[in-house]
C-alpha cells in the first residue's frame, strides 16, 4: 500500500509544471498532520516549492535560475478559482492591470465575497476584502478593472491622456457587458465611460 507521501507525490507528479497545490486537495489521502508533513517532505526533495501560507507549487525549471516560484496575481487567482469565489482587483493593482500604472504593487488588494484574508507570497501581499455583492456584479473583465481603476484616481482627477487610454480599452469590451457595467458605476464614473458611445468608435 502507498504511504500518504507517496500517494500525494504521485498526484502532483502527474499536474502539469506550474500547478499550484493545497493539503486541502488531498483531505482523503489521511490525517491533515501526516499531509502536512508529506508535502514539507516533498518540499525536501524538491518535488514541490513553497508558494505562501498553505500554498505549494510544482515548480517550473529554469535552467538559468532553477525552481520558478508562481507570481502574487497567479496565487491569487488559484485561490479564487479553489475556493469557487469571486474576485475584482482595486487599487494600484487595477490601474497596473490596464497598463494605466507602470508600478507593480507590492499589496494586491482584491475585493471577494469570501471570506477576508491576506497572504504573503515573496515580498508581495495579497489582500482578500470583504465587500458587498453589489461590488461584484460587474460582467466585462475590462470594465469592471476601469471602473475600480478610476475610483482609485479619484472624481476629478482623471487626465485626458488616462480617458483616451480607458476609452480604447473599453472598445475591446463586450457591448452588453460593457452596458450592464456602466449602470452600476458612481454616476461621475458613468459619465467617463459613457463617452465611449459618442467618440465615433461604435
Amino acid at each position: 500500500m502507498l504511504s500518504v507521501e507517496k500517494k500525494i507525490e504521485k498526484s502532483i507528479k502527474s499536474k502539469p509544471m506550474g500547478s499550484l497545490v493545497f493539503p486541502d486537495d488531498y483531505l482523503s489521502y489521511g490525517s491533515s498532520d501526516a499531509i502536512r508533513k508529506a508535502l514539507d517532505r516533498l518540499q525536501d526533495k524538491n518535488v514541490l516549492v513553497r508558494a505562501a501560507q498553505g500554498i505549494y507549487v510544482r515548480p517550473k525549471i529554469s535552467k538559468l535560475i532553477g525552481p520558478l516560484v508562481p507570481s502574487a496575481e497567479e496565487v491569487a487567482e488559484a485561490i479564487a478559482k479553489r475556493d469557487k469565489i469571486r474576485t475584482i482587483p482595486t487599487g494600484s493593482y487595477a490601474l497596473n492591470a490596464l497598463g494605466l500604472s507602470t508600478q507593480v504593487p507590492m499589496n494586491i488588494v482584491l475585493l471577494t465575497d469570501g471570506s477576508p484574508r491576506e497572504i504573503k507570497v515573496g515580498k508581495r501581499n495579497i489582500k482578500f476584502k470583504k465587500t458587498t455583492p453589489k461590488n461584484l456584479m460587474a460582467k466585462g473583465k475590462i470594465s469592471r478593472l476601469v471602473i475600480q481603476a478610476l475610483k482609485e484616481i479619484g472624481n476629478g482627477k482623471v487626465n485626458e491622456d488616462d480617458e483616451h487610454k480607458i476609452l480604447d480599452l473599453l472598445k475591446k469590451e463586450d457591448e452588453k457587458d460593457l452596458k450592464h457595467d456602466i449602470a452600476l458605476a458612481p454616476v461621475w464614473i458613468q459619465k467617463i465611460m459613457n463617452k465611449i458611445w459618442s467618440d465615433g468608435s461604435n
